[in-house]
């Protein structure tokens, strides 16, 4: 063969070689990964391992391998101080107040806002969601828009309400008792797509762990979205595996039992909301107690976690899983739970109410090990995790941000509930917040607000975390300019 034509073949199999080898490359790339949500309910900042001035009274080494593995968000915000509306920001990467105008507990899912789920299944995923399903509308029903078969999700297994008996998940428990459909005081058979799953024995947290797991282990030919939605470390708290409560050092407290004619408050005798309201609040369980229960409870919810982080090891799945975890609010007030150093918690627009642990893992994508330091939302879940799916978002309406990209230090960040309202741009946060949303002592724990009025309050954030000094009589310049961003926001974006 001539040399040139040597040359000829050469270069033909050298131009085939690198095309082939830039298609794999392209296709590395634009590999989905699986994804998996993890929210869980009321944790307190402070009771975040992954931080670095965590509470050392905490023990969960599995979610702090969250914080190992991927990067933390230590001022990370979600968009109500309460789990509804908040579940609806995380879900449609919205500020939910857009549509729900009194900005309540129940801004529900209207039909032309589009979910995660929604979006990540038109391009090729399997969804499913296992846990709490709660946007503040239409509880415990199956043929309404904010059921998970009905905003995205191909299969459901939990409850649509705030709050379930860890313990009471029977047919039978639920026929005895006269009232199993609350609101927050809920029990019986959790739904399951468009029935219902009946569970005899067993605790709730580790139901939807074995359930997820099993999700987990299915064979899938598509890249999966799963959302584990926690109820713990929600009420009821003392409701933990006694392996928890020999831990931590705190007695049994019988489960609830119809037949035992408990009688509380205003509630029917022998109803669980009678159960409910008296072990939901100090008295019948003292402020130390209460405390260790909230450790015990979440203890549990760690060794859950873990166990489904194993199962991503054991299949391999971790290899190519995101993994997002957050809590829907604050730490509540009436747990145990520890927001220090932020003020207050769970029901107001304090910090310690709506700036919530966050972290993100993503093995080669999301750096391991950092603290990001820039204030981020929950909103910003919702483009982050499309974008990793190769989703280009047309709505221009959307709160949230990639996380993914850089992050802007002088974001606008606002929220309305009920009569209140907070704004934050760069260092400095204005609000009129009031703690008016619950009627009970609170736990040892909780930060008491400097000041408990709806006059306008101005912090600098930055310095100053846990609101002690306001600043609003110094600079009333900047009062102004802040209400005003607050003002043209809502004139913009709010439609009447």
């Amino acid at each position: 063969m001539k040399p040139y034509l040597y040359l000829i073949v050469f270069a033909v199999l050298f131009s085939c070689y690198t095309n082939k080898k830039n298609k794999e490359s392209s296709t590395e790339e634009t590999t989905q990964p699986n994804i998996l949500l993890i929210v869980v309910d009321d944790q307190g900042y402070a009771d975040f391992e992954p931080f670095d001035n965590f509470d050392t009274t905490v023990s969960t080494p599995n979610i702090a391998r969250l914080g190992n593995t991927g990067t933390v968000y230590s001022q990370a915000y979600v968009t109500a101080p309460v789990c509804s509306p908040s579940r609806a920001g995380i879900i449609t990467g919205k500020n939910q107040f857009r549509w729900d105008i009194p900005a309540s507990w129940g801004p529900g899912l209207p039909e032309n806002v589009k979910t995660l789920p929604e979006y990540l299944k038109e391009v090729g995923y399997t969804t499913a969601r296992i846990g709490k399903n709660d946007l503040g509308r239409n509880f415990h029903k199956y043929d309404v828009r904010e059921y998970p078969l009905n905003h995205g999700y191909d299969e459901f297994l939990g409850f649509s309400a705030h709050a379930h008996d860890y313990w009471a998940n029977s047919k039978s428990i639920q026929d005895k008792t006269p009232d199993p459909y609350g609101t927050s005081a809920a029990l019986g058979p959790l739904m399951h797509n468009m029935g219902e799953k009946s569970y005899e024995d067993g605790y709730l947290t580790n139901i939807l762990t074995d359930e997820s797991i099993a999700y987990l282990k299915r064979k899938h030919n598509k890249p999966f979205f799963l959302t584990i939605s926690y109820s713990a470390v929600h009420h009821l708290i003392h409701e933990v595996p006694k392996q928890y409560l020999d831990k931590y050092n705190v007695k049994e407290i019988p489960k609830y039992d119809p037949k035992t004619n408990l009688e509380y408050s205003h509630h029917k005798p022998g109803s669980y909301a009678a159960y409910y309201d008296k072990y939901s609040r100090i008295g019948a369980i003292n402020t130390d107690d209460l405390r260790q229960y909230y450790l015990a409870n979440l203890n549990c919810l760690d060794d859950n976690i873990g166990r489904v982080l194993d199962a991503l090891n054991e299949t391999e799945l971790d290899k190519n899983t995101l993994i997002v975890f957050i809590s829907d609010n604050g730490g509540s007030p009436l747990t145990g739970a520890n927001n220090a150093p932020l003020t207050g918690g769970k029901y107001a627009l304090w910090e310690g109410g709506i700036r919530v642990p966050l972290a993100m893992s993503w093995p080669g994508h999301v750096e391991a090990g950092k603290i990001e330091t820039q204030y981020v939302s929950a909103t910003d879940i919702l483009p982050t995790l499309t974008h990793a799916a190769g989703i280009t978002l047309t709505d221009k309406n959307l709160d949230g941000k990639d996380l993914l990209e850089p992050k802007d230090n002088d974001r606008l960040l606002v929220w309305k509930w009920q009569k209140t309202w907070a704004v934050r741009l760069g260092q400095l946060k204005l609000t009129n917040t009031k703690e008016n949303h619950w009627k009970s002592e609170p736990s040892a724990q909780y930060i008491p607000p400097i000041k408990d009025d709806l006059t306008l309050k101005l912090f600098n954030i930055e310095t100053d975390p846990g609101e002690r000094n306001d600043l609003s009589e110094k600079h009333p310049d900047i009062v102004e300019q802040l209400e005003n961003a607050y003002k043209d926001w809502c004139a913009t974006n709010i439609k009447n």
